[in-house]
C-alpha cells in the first residue's frame, strides 16, 4: 500500500477518498472535513497493482471485485473524484520513458489493416441486441446527445443531434428525392432512415459490425423504405460510386491516426463536386495523444480519439475545403451520464445476460468517459467539407434555420412520449 498511498498523497487535494486495505487498515486522503467516498481493496495484490499500473490497475480490480466502493457511493463517484484531481496543475509528469513506451505501444494498436479492423469492430459492437437496449434510447444511438437544455431527455437530446447533422449537409427543400447519401460508420441505421424520412433520399450505411447491419436493414424493411435505405457489411475502402452527400458519425476513432490520409483520399474520391461531407467525431481539444491501455485492452481496441489538427492537416493533403467547424464541448458528458443512469438501472438485466464482470467492466467505462468531457479535455468536432466552396452558402445562417425546422417537425414523436412516460413511473 505504501506505493499507492504516496501516489495519492499528491494527487487527492479536493474531495475526500478513504481506503480500507485487505488487512484492515484504513487510510484518509483528501479534504477531513468533506464527506469520504470510501473503498475497500480486498486482496494483498490490489494496491500494488492500482499503483505499478495506473492506466490499467484501478479499472481492471474493479472488474475483478478486488476493489469495492461502498454505498452510498459508486464508482462513477470515485472516478469522477480522482480524475478531477488528476487534472490539477501543478502535479509531477508522468515518467518519460513509460509515456513514450505507451505513444509507441499506442501508435502501432491503430494500425488498422482491414482484416484488424473489422476484427476491432466486431470486438466492441458485437454484444446482444438486448445489451444495448438497456441503456441506449428508443432510436439506438450510440453517440452524443446534442443537449440544447440539460434537462432534456435522452431521446430530445438525440433527435436534435440528428437535426443538427442534417442541417449541415444543406439539402435543400425538394432536393433531396434525387440524392444519394453514403453514411460510413452507420451504427443501428437511425441516421440513415432519419435522413430518409425527412428528405426522400437513397441512403447507403456500410458498417464492420454484423448485428448492427442486420438490425438496420430489419428496421428499413418494417419501415417500408428498404428500396431506398439499405445497409451493407462493407468496409468503406471498398465501396465504390458517387454520392451527394457523406456523413461519418462516431467512426473516424476507429479509422487510427496512420489511416487518416487514406480515409480522406477516398471519401474525397466518392463524394461529387458539388457534395457536402459530415464528420461528427470525439475529439482531443488540447493536441495530439494516445489511447488510454484499459480502453485500448477492453473497449476501443485500435481506437483513437483525433485532435483537430490531426483531421484538418490530413483533409487539406487530400483535396478537402474545411467549410465548417463546431466544437460541442459537454454535450456528450451528460448523454454518458444518462448512459451510466440507464445501465445501473438494468443491472440484473445485464448481468444476466453476461456476468458481473462485464458490468462492472461497462461501468467503468462509462463513468471514465463522463469525466474525460468534464475534465479531462475531451469534446466532440463537426467538421463539414467540401471539394468546392461553392457548394455552401455565403453564410451559416442555413445550419441553425434548417436545424429548428427538423427538431419542430420532430418534437413530440410517439415513442418519445412513450419513453417519457416509462421513465416518470
Amino acid at each position: 500500500m505504501w506505493l499507492l498511498e504516496k501516489i495519492l498523497r499528491q494527487v487527492i487535494r479536493q474531495g475526500r477518498l478513504v481506503i480500507t486495505d485487505y488487512d484492515g487498515r484504513t487510510y484518509d486522503f483528501g479534504d477531513r472535513a468533506e464527506e469520504p467516498i470510501s473503498i475497500r481493496l480486498t486482496d494483498k495484490g490490489a494496491a500494488m497493482h492500482i499503483a505499478r499500473h495506473p492506466d490499467l490497475g484501478a479499472g481492471e480490480c474493479y472488474m475483478d471485485g478486488r476493489l469495492v466502493v461502498d454505498p452510498p457511493h459508486d464508482i462513477r463517484d470515485m472516478i469522477l473524484l480522482v480524475m478531477r484531481n488528476a487534472g490539477r496543475k501543478g502535479l509531477k509528469p508522468p515518467n518519460p520513458f513509460r509515456k513514450s513506451l505507451d505513444f509507441v505501444a499506442a501508435k502501432l494498436d491503430g494500425i488498422n489493416l482491414r482484416t484488424k479492423a473489422s476484427k476491432n469492430v466486431v470486438h466492441h459492437y458485437d454484444l446482444t441486441r438486448r445489451f444495448y437496449e438497456l441503456f441506449l434510447d428508443e432510436g439506438r444511438f450510440y453517440t452524443m446527445a446534442y443537449y440544447r437544455d440539460p434537462a432534456n431527455s435522452l431521446e430530445r437530446a438525440q433527435l436534435d443531434k440528428l437535426a443538427l447533422i442534417a442541417a449541415k449537409l444543406h439539402i435543400r427543400p425538394g432536393q433531396g428525392a434525387g440524392m444519394r447519401i453514403l453514411d460510413i460508420g452507420c451504427g443501428w441505421g437511425g441516421l440513415a432512415l432519419y435522413l430518409n424520412r425527412h428528405y426522400g433520399c437513397e441512403v447507403l450505411g456500410v458498417s464492420l459490425a454484423p448485428d448492427q447491419v442486420k438490425f438496420a436493414n430489419e428496421r428499413a424493411e418494417a419501415a417500408g423504405v428498404a428500396d431506398k435505405v439499405r445497409f451493407e457489411l462493407r468496409d468503406y475502402r471498398d465501396v465504390q460510386d458517387k454520392f451527394d452527400r457523406i456523413t461519418s458519425v462516431g467512426m473516424i476513432e476507429h479509422v487510427g491516426a496512420l489511416h487518416y490520409g487514406e480515409y480522406f483520399a477516398k471519401t474525397n474520391e466518392l463524394l461529387a463536386d458539388d457534395g457536402v461531407m459530415l464528420t461528427h467525431t470525439i475529439g482531443r481539444a488540447r493536441g495530439r495523444g494516445t489511447t488510454d491501455k484499459w480502453t485500448r485492452k477492453y473497449i476501443f481496441p485500435g481506437g483513437y480519439i483525433p485532435a483537430m489538427s490531426e483531421l484538418v492537416f490530413a483533409m487539406e493533403r487530400t483535396g478537402w475545403e474545411v467549410g465548417d467547424v463546431e466544437v460541442l464541448r459537454y454535450h456528450y458528458a451528460h448523454t454518458l451520464a444518462e448512459w451510466y443512469r440507464r445501465a445501473c438501472q438494468h443491472e440484473r438485466e445485464i448481468v444476466e445476460l453476461y456476468d458481473e464482470r462485464l458490468f462492472r467492466m461497462w461501468q467503468f467505462y462509462l463513468a471514465g468517459a463522463e469525466q474525460s468531457f468534464i475534465a479531462g479535455g475531451m469534446v466532440n468536432f463537426h467538421l463539414q467539407s467540401v471539394k468546392n466552396r461553392e457548394a455552401l452558402p455565403m453564410t451559416r445562417d442555413y445550419i441553425a434555420q434548417e436545424a429548428a425546422r427538423l427538431m419542430a417537425a420532430d418534437e413530440a414523436p410517439e415513442w418519445h412520449l412513450a419513453r417519457q412516460a416509462e421513465a416518470a413511473e
